[in-house]
């Protein structure tokens, strides 16, 4: 059986359309979990399912290709969801109480006081 030969400018070219595929599955999370506006309304909007489906998305791709990507390729891939699931976790906390604020000082008291002799 013949052997296929590799071409180089093929490789490069799938690589940047792999990359450009993660960066855009990674641009969609990102507006889906509000930290970038949406283009078409110019407002960030939260969408948590849709983040969640694109963020699945990634990690099926990275169990798909496992053991065909470069090491570049593995390693934007690997950053891309590392940073995306970060900012879900962070995203999907339910909002915390505001503090109350804080009693205004008595200026009356003395706090501190040093002598010298």
């Amino acid at each position: 059986m013949a052997e296929v030969q590799k071409d180089q400018i093929g490789l490069r070219e799938d690589t940047l359309r792999f990359l450009d595929l993660v960066a855009l599955f990674g641009t969609q999370a990102m507006i889906a979990l509000g930290k970038l506006a949406n283009p078409v309304t110019h407002k960030a909007e939260k969408n948590l399912p849709a983040a969640r489906l694109f963020i699945d998305t990634l990690e099926m791709l990275e169990r798909k290709t496992g053991g065909n990507l470069t090491l570049d390729e593995a390693k934007v891939l690997q950053a891309t969801l590392t940073d995306l699931r970060m900012n879900f976790i962070e995203e999907s906390k339910p909002p915390t109480a505001a503090a109350p604020p804080a009693p205004a000082p008595d200026d009356t008291k003395v706090k501190f006081q040093k002598k010298y002799e």
